[in-house]
């Protein structure tokens, strides 16, 4: 099993919007943490150092089979 390690910067805005921003992809979870370490130096990010979330994901497999449904804005 080949796995990728995926580093977002992920949170709740406040307005509760999620907001999300793919930081990169990497080849180890070590590699991934070096990335958010050089990440959460950078403008935009530094407010928010905490937010960051690693995920592995296996290669060649699919990860969203459920499908989704839109539920719009929710107040």
């Amino acid at each position: 099993m080949q796995t990728v390690f995926i580093l977002w910067h992920a949170y709740e805005t406040s307005e509760n919007q999620e907001e999300s921003k793919l930081i990169g992809v990497y080849e180890s979870r070590d590699a991934a943490e070096r990335a958010k370490q050089r990440a959460r130096k950078l403008p935009g990010f530094v407010g928010n150092p905490d937010a960051f979330v690693v995920d592995e994901y296996e290669i060649g497999k699919d990860h969203w089979t459920d499908g989704f449904v839109n539920v719009g804005h929710l107040k």
